[in-house]
């Protein structure tokens, strides 16, 4: 006589425990993508940077090679025998957003171009591109 009540216990989440899962998710997203835009236009600026150093490098390697006289401007195919091959600064001759680096002058450090200055001067201010600015 006596039935015993069986509880029926449905194994899964509220609606309001997602929408706060959910929540949290959106919240580091809106935390982390900034971060991450911010790294890679720095990382653009610092390879740009470092592809400056080797253009000077090179103008400077290639003059004492060939005797050149301060003044005298190479262009990029004299330069790639003293850049590491299979790169994409030896395979193109400009910089990530398809800038020339050029023209090159013995004596003279190569320049950040205007463009991919501005498109990085919010992450690399003038103090990070001297002296190649």
């Amino acid at each position: 006589m006596f039935q015993k009540l069986q509880l029926k216990r449905s194994s899964g989440f509220t609606l309001v425990e997602i929408m706060i899962v959910v929540s949290i998710i959106f919240l580091l997203a809106a935390i982390a993508i900034p971060n991450f835009l911010r790294a890679r236009k720095r990382s653009q600026a610092t390879r740009i940077l470092e592809d400056l150093r080797i253009l000077d490098a090179a103008v400077d390697q290639y003059a004492i090679e060939t005797n050149k006289q301060t003044g005298f401007n190479p262009n990029i195919n004299d330069l790639r025998n003293y850049m590491k091959t299979g790169t994409v600064l030896y395979s193109t001759g400009s910089d990530l957003f398809g800038n020339s680096y050029g023209p090159f002058t013995v004596d003279n450090i190569p320049k950040v171009s205007t463009s991919a200055f501005n498109a990085l001067s919010d992450v690399a201010d003038n103090s990070f591109w001297s002296p190649y600015k």
